[in-house]
């Protein structure tokens, strides 16, 4: 399991709910969010929550 950074915030990416084992969070950085993922995967920087988090949802469901 991964540690967030000291300067960033985890929260939930919405829905919650895994997939195959893949379960979605994201990260903020400053002004950036971040979607991850348990497999390793993580999603572009974006400066709207919910473009990350539709991120999370398109790679949940393409995986």
């Amino acid at each position: 399991m991964r540690a967030a950074p000291p300067s960033g915030t985890v929260t939930p990416a919405e829905p919650v709910a895994a997939a195959q084992d893949h379960a979605t969070t994201t990260t903020e950085r400053g002004s950036f969010c971040f979607a991850r993922c348990t497999c390793g995967w993580s999603g572009p920087a974006r400066r709207s929550r919910d473009l990350a988090r539709t991120d999370a949802e398109r790679h949940r469901t393409e995986s």
